[in-house]
């Protein structure tokens, strides 16, 4: 009988119970406890350390292997259809974002206060510390994977295509096999220090508030896309949500848009108005190009651990954010927090968060990522409604042309 595996987010919440409870035993005043717990609360936090070291190296790493092959497979397809259908899922990816940086904003004065969670004075460190330098800065490897995708893509080189690809799978494996089996215990020794400090309590009843506004924040979006569908194609919107609803629960399950795709695909092909070809083009294409659900969840989660530390966003330093992060989750892969993972360079680089922020940040994320996800697919019924109104339009003119030739000839 095959054993059943622990899901990431179960592994993530053991862990961060651990963590605190450690934490908490490490700062109290019984002698015994808090000697032998201060101990393994070094101990996690010397773990953490080198972790979130490993993290910094690895970010550039990620960038490649992820934007290259993305770039590079969507600019090697030709066609009109294609243009539109990625320019559509970008614009609903910067409104997504917008639209979350809003709600954030406004709400999370309420939830947060003013000035942010003050800690208590007690701090502990590692054993020891080990710096591993990145092989290059976050933006030279953006920059330097846009150069490579569009260049193996106008070049049309097969062999660079296929090294990236080859790539892409280590860091793939990378994150499947390494990354994500020790994250949890990462987490912890995150939890450790911030129970160790006296700000858990506090701070996880805001993590709460925050995964509820999320949650709120991709529902309201999820319905002005299809009401965006409706003003485009007629099309009740109410009818639509129903016939994606199946999806979304897949995508609940999976955590994953690639998984999803072919629960997707039967979806949308039951909505009324929407061609069997376009859908089979839409649906795996949208599971890579649009990830509005995924940038409201990062938005609001962002601004939400800076705000801890009394940090704020204004919108311009977080629309450059958004407009960079809709480029980058291109392809993002098909595991748990792949959005995260593609995302960590330009949280790192634009928004000014620390190694700390970084993996609270992947600890939220990933804990709100199957409705984040959730949302990416039923976003793509609405996108598939209006690329299809697209479609017809462009297939109405081809056969008017020759109507119009021939009464010219005559």
């Amino acid at each position: 009988m095959e054993k059943k595996k622990i899901g990431l987010l179960p592994k993530l919440i053991i862990g961060i119970i651990c963590g605190i409870v450690i934490g908490l035993l490490g700062a109290t005043d019984i002698v015994f406890l808090s000697t032998v717990f201060y101990i393994i609360s070094r101990i996690m936090t010397t773990f953490s350390s080198l972790f979130g070291n490993f993290l910094t190296y690895i970010i550039p790493l990620i960038i490649i292997g992820f934007v290259v092959p993305g770039i590079a497979d969507l600019g090697s397809k030709a066609g009109k259809l294609l243009g539109i259908t990625v320019i559509l899922a970008y614009i609903s990816t910067l409104l997504a974002g917008t639209w979350g940086w809003f709600g954030a904003t406004i709400m999370m004065p309420f939830i947060v206060g003013a000035e942010g969670v003050v800690a208590e004075n007690r701090e502990i460190y590692p054993l020891f510390e080990l710096t591993i330098a990145p092989i290059m800065g976050v933006m030279t490897a953006l920059i330097t994977a846009f150069i490579l995708g569009l260049g193996i893509a106008a070049v049309k080189g097969k062999t660079l295509l296929s090294v990236s690809l080859e790539f892409q799978d280590i860091i793939k494996k990378v994150i499947e096999k390494v990354f994500l089996p020790l994250l949890p215990i990462h987490i912890a020794g995150i939890f450790v220090q911030m129970a160790f400090g006296g700000q858990i309590a506090s701070t996880l009843g805001i993590y709460g508030w925050v995964f509820l506004l999320t949650i709120t924040l991709d529902y309201v979006y999820i319905l002005f896309q299809y009401f965006i569908a409706f003003l485009t194609t007629g099309k009740r919107p109410i009818r639509s949500l129903r016939r994606m609803f199946p999806a979304y629960l897949t995508a609940i399950g999976t955590q994953s848009s690639a998984a999803t795709i072919p629960v997707s695909l039967k979806c949308i092909k039951t909505i009324d108005g929407v061609d069997d070809e376009i859908a089979e083009f839409v649906a795996p294409l949208g599971a890579s190009t649009h990830l509005s659900g995924s940038t409201i969840t990062l938005i609001s989660c962002a601004i939400a651990v800076l705000a801890l530390d009394g940090i704020s966003l204004n919108f311009e330093q977080t629309f450059s954010f958004i407009m960079l992060l809709g480029v980058t989750m291109v392809a993002a892969p098909g595991v748990p927090g792949g959005a995260i993972m593609a995302a960590l360079g330009l949280l790192e680089t634009m928004l000014g968060f620390t190694e700390m922020q970084m993996s609270i940040m992947i600890a939220i994320y990933i804990a709100q990522d199957s409705f984040g996800t959730a949302a990416n697919v039923m976003g793509d019924g609405a996108l598939a409604l209006i690329v299809n109104k697209f479609a017809r339009k462009d297939k109405n003119l081809d056969q008017d042309q020759p109507q119009v030739v021939e009464q010219k000839a005559a």
